[in-house]
């Protein structure tokens, strides 16, 4: 079974190795020290402080293996040859919504990197999906958990 590719920008790869990073070489750190307290409280089936650092043990494990899964699939998005007469991973797209005649303002990225808070959608996201191969002037419609939204795509940049 093949693994998935993960697209990621430039910022989007240096924050997951930056989280890789951290994780390794102080996170793993933190919970061992904390294991090591908690088993010096002794008893250990009524420890409630060792198996609190045991559970983070183990999230910071698993979390150190999927990054390093992600970054061993992950294809970097040029910027530079991103395309402004459609929309694309990479792709800065400013909307106009159709019923609440506002304009909004998307970056779209590969879901790895996604991050709705900060205006970063996936590229598998529903908007992101009815948005790619878009250009300037198209009208798409996008089916929501709420209904149906409309969006006139006014711009699209790097």
């Amino acid at each position: 079974m093949s693994e998935k590719e993960v697209l990621l920008t430039p910022a989007g790869l240096a924050n997951l190795e930056e989280e890789l990073e951290h994780l390794k070489s102080v996170k793993r750190k933190e919970v061992a020290e904390r294991i090591k307290i908690a088993i010096s409280y002794g008893d250990l089936s009524e420890n409630s402080e060792y198996e609190d650092a045991k559970n983070e043990q183990a999230f910071v494990e698993g979390r150190i293996i999927t990054l390093e899964k992600m970054l061993r699939n992950a294809r970097l998005i040029n910027e530079a040859e991103v395309d402004t007469g459609v929309v694309s991973v990479g792709s800065t797209v400013r909307l106009h919504d159709v019923e609440f005649a506002e304009d909004v303002e998307y970056h779209i990225v590969g879901s790895a990197e996604s991050d709705p808070s900060q205006n970063k959608i996936s590229n598998e996201s529903p908007v992101g999906r009815a948005l790619l191969g878009k250009s300037v002037g198209s009208t798409v419609e996008v089916s929501v958990p709420a209904g149906t939204i409309q969006y006139e795509v006014l711009e699209i940049r790097k």
